[in-house]
């Protein structure tokens, strides 16, 4: 993995240019589209009107996440998708915070 400044990410696949659709443009929208559909699943798996309807939903959203997680991962070995290394300070302010919400949210129930 090449690693610049902040940056984690592979050596990218270079794609044609132009105005037609390349292998990246069509998997960006594929992502794209898998992130919608997982979103709206999770909420249509709250709105379920009973368990086997859940039921379905459930198995419906695991597979569009799963496939969701393989085309990332696939945008990410070609390069075309990268990280940001966050800094050890901005990691532990987040956890700080994120402890003190949930021990908030602990204290009311």
């Amino acid at each position: 993995m090449a690693n610049t400044s902040n940056k984690i990410s592979n050596p990218q696949v270079e794609v044609p240019t132009g105005v037609a659709l390349n292998d990246k443009d069509y998997i960006t929208s594929l992502l794209t589209c898998l992130k919608e559909m997982e979103k709206n699943y999770a909420i249509v798996m709250s709105e379920a009107s009973n368990e086997k309807l859940y039921d379905t939903y459930r198995s419906v959203f695991l597979e569009i996440a799963d496939l969701q997680r393989q085309v990332y991962e696939l945008m990410f070995r070609k390069g075309w998708y990268s990280l940001e290394k966050a800094p050890k300070q901005k990691i532990n302010e987040k956890e700080t915070k994120l402890s003190k919400e949930y021990q908030d949210l602990e204290l009311e129930n």
